[in-house]
């Protein structure tokens, strides 16, 4: 099938799912998260499909969601809020959910919505100079998936959300165990290839019920309940606004989102 914000590949049993807006550095808006929803449950319920590498198309794995896009959004309720953020979690909670491995391949920029993406896959290669972090905090919103405490320890996740760290280089992202990988930059996707390959040489059930095995455990010590609150208590945050937000929406309606963005980093320089 065609999409306008994707492409699909087939390596043998390989699928490659490459988010495909480069010219606005591959951030989500709702046609990506909707046809990449319906890609991966296709590539899910393929059975020649083994594994799947998830990755970026230009100079960026992705900025996250979409800022132009959101502002373009009528969002007039609590329930408009709400809607919006399912299809935001439901996307990037696709690839935790999905049945075979899910591989990330990231380079450039892997920002917010994009970061918790990455984190929601099983493996993650980054190339080095890869810029990783959330910087939620920073212009009055919060976390849709807050899976990063899960992953690194609860010290190391507060401080990277609670500062709205942005400049998170590779070496420390392997070092907070975010990462598995880090590779000279322009070889990412042969590593993810190379491991996408070897997990696809495996039995398939014994791959499946492995990594709903790890899952599960993460899930029966109340992940996917965490998850949930964290996500409600995300919706009253960004219905309710905040002074930072207004300001930031105000100069991207009225500037363009460059100009909010570096409205946004000036308070934060020291």
């Amino acid at each position: 099938m065609a999409y306008e914000t994707i492409t699909v590949e087939r390596d043998a049993a390989v699928a490659i799912v490459t988010f495909n807006r480069p010219q606005v550095l591959n951030a989500f808006n709702n046609t990506l998260m909707h046809e990449s929803l319906d890609a991966m449950a296709a590539l899910n319920s393929d059975d020649a499909v083994q594994a799947i590498v998830v990755r970026g198309a230009g100079r960026a794995f992705s900025s996250g969601f979409d800022l132009k896009a959101a502002a373009e959004r009528k969002m007039d309720d609590v329930a408009d809020w709400e809607r919006q953020m399912r299809l935001q979690f439901d996307f990037i909670m696709q690839f935790w959910d999905s049945p075979k491995p899910t591989v990330a391949c990231v380079h450039g920029f892997c920002l917010a919505g994009a970061f918790e993406a990455m984190l929601a896959c099983d493996v993650t290669v980054a190339a080095e100079g890869t810029r990783f972090g959330e910087p939620e905090v920073r212009f009055g919103t919060g976390i849709v998936a807050m899976l990063l405490p899960w992953i690194t320890g609860p010290k190391q996740a507060k401080e990277l959300l609670l500062t709205g760290d942005d400049r998170i280089d590779a070496a420390d992202a392997l070092r907070l165990g975010i990462l598995n990988h880090v590779v000279p930059a322009g070889q990412e996707t042969d590593k993810a290839m190379s491991l996408t390959r070897t997990m696809a040489r495996a039995s398939a059930r014994s791959v499946r019920l492995t990594k709903r095995a790890i899952n599960q455990t993460y899930e029966t010590m109340g992940l996917r309940a965490a998850l949930q609150a964290s996500l409600d208590i995300d919706v009253i945050l960004n219905a309710g606004g905040s002074p930072e937000k207004a300001e930031f929406a105000r100069i991207r309606d009225t500037q363009g989102v460059k100009a909010a963005i570096a409205w946004r980093d000036a308070r934060f320089r020291s």
